[in-house]
């Protein structure tokens, strides 16, 4: 059973853990340095990605999350989540960082405040039928993609709200509140691999 952390700082830390429990996986709370060589693949869960950066910064986890990053290791991201993984931000705040390794330019809050939230049918080929229920929560959008970033879903506007490349996977949206498991099922493959 692979081990997988989910990073809890801020943001929808118990949803995350209800799906990947529900999937199978052995789930637990990364908040210390130590924490995030012990597993086998990460979450990094909607929140505010400025925050994320500070409080990673605050307690020592950055630092190894960007090596794991480097080294390989599975992450899945989740609206802050995906701004979190990638390797350019736009609209961050002043000295905002990011983990990186996502070949990727994210933009924050693209769809504006919290009360412009929606949600909305996604088709998503790569994860087969039927379409996917996602909920946009103040939710970011890839602007940029490197030549090694696969887009699974876009809005049909062209904007594109969920990527791939190779152990690493974003969502714009939340899909551990609509009650979609694909993505992290998609997630715990390649934990698994």
């Amino acid at each position: 059973m692979p081990r997988v952390g989910v990073l809890a700082l801020q943001g929808d830390v118990r949803e995350h853990e209800r799906v990947l429990r529900a999937l199978g996986a052995d789930v637990v709370r990364v908040r210390r340095e130590e924490e995030v060589w012990q597993v086998d693949g990460l979450v990094i869960p909607g929140g505010e990605s400025s925050v994320i950066d500070k409080l990673a910064r605050a307690f020592g986890v950055r630092d190894a999350i960007v090596q794991r990053i480097r080294d390989g290791l599975p992450v899945y991201g989740t609206c802050a989540g995906l701004i979190m993984l990638a390797d350019r931000i736009a609209d961050g705040i002043g000295g905002q960082r990011t983990f990186g390794g996502l070949d990727a330019t994210v933009r924050r809050n693209a769809f504006g405040r919290q009360s412009e939230s929606f949600e909305v049918e996604l088709d998503a080929p790569a994860l087969d039928a039927p379409p996917v229920r996602a909920a946009f929560i103040r939710a970011p959008v890839v602007e940029q993609l490197g030549p090694g970033v696969e887009v699974l879903a876009a809005l049909p506007d062209g904007r594109i709200v969920a990527v791939e490349q190779g152990p690493l996977l974003g969502t714009a949206f939340h899909p551990e509140v609509t009650g979609e498991t694909r993505f992290h099922a998609r997630f715990l493959e390649r934990v698994g691999g």
